[in-house]
């Protein structure tokens, strides 16, 4: 029988939140056995390059990563906000350890071509598609009571950082993960959990499977950056990863939330 290992991602937005970052990462380091966290930091690194005086460009709520924009992001992912997460769970007891997907060779992807955004080719720059994650370097340092935190910048081989979303980034560490533990992979951000009414905290939806999700993708009930939250989460339980939860930050206990189910 496998040994239990729990992912947690945590969005940008918590981050920002001192509020619900304390009280997450006190109950972070309240989960039993082996973890593992991975965090964004997007309004972190608009607000910091805002103050360098380098425009942030959105498409489709996708940040276009030029060169310049590059350098930001990898100096708030991989540093600001990892090493200011690593020092405040040591705080808490947890040993853990900051890394990007070019550390150890975690997290391998390829530069994302131009995709067709309503009819436009655009060209996102230097963002990162995965092509694979390294399930047993990640396991090796978790056996070695490491806990990593994982920042969502990974590598071309070829020399190159690319920014790479963070769900995705939660996503295929937890697949890769799963040949070796029992897999739960929660997305923690700042609603109770996917909602039927965004104006409604309450409406929570419990359970979405893929038949359920393309129904409410259908009826515009779920939109915007959820749908890529989703597709990575059933992505997820799709190739082995025994539960994924989307829940409020601060209730990562499990008891609520939306349970994404083959």
């Amino acid at each position: 029988m496998k040994e239990r290992l729990t992912i947690v991602k945590v969005g940008g937005a918590v981050v920002e939140d001192e509020q619900q970052l304390a009280q997450l990462l006190k109950d972070f380091a309240a989960v039993e056995g082996r973890k593992v966290l991975v965090h964004g930091g997007g309004r972190k690194a608009t607000k910091v390059a805002e103050r360098l005086g380098i425009a942030t460009h959105m498409v489709g709520g996708r940040r276009i990563t030029d060169a310049d924009m590059l350098e930001v992001v990898t100096m708030v992912y991989g540093g600001l906000v990892n090493k200011q997460l690593v020092a405040r769970l040591q705080a808490c007891g947890v040993n853990a350890m900051g890394l990007t997907g070019a550390d150890a060779d975690i997290i391998r992807s390829h530069r994302r071509p131009p995709l067709s955004v309503d009819g436009v080719s655009v060209d996102f720059g230097f963002v990162g598609d995965v092509d694979r994650a390294d399930g047993d370097m990640l396991a090796r340092l978790i056996e070695a009571g490491i806990t990593p935190v994982v920042a969502p910048l990974t590598h071309d081989a070829q020399g190159n950082i690319l920014n790479t979303n963070a769900d995705t980034m939660a996503s295929v560490t937890a697949v890769a993960l799963s040949c070796h533990y029992d897999v739960t992979l929660i997305y923690s951000f700042e609603k109770r959990g996917v909602l039927a009414n965004p104006d409604d905290d309450e409406s929570v939806i419990p359970t979405i499977t893929r038949p359920i999700f393309e129904h409410y993708k259908a009826d515009g009930t779920i939109s915007g950056g959820m749908l890529p939250k989703i597709e990575n989460a059933l992505a997820a339980v799709d190739a082995g990863v025994s539960r994924v939860l989307i829940t409020l930050a601060t209730a990562i206990d499990g008891k609520s939330g939306t349970i994404i189910k083959k």
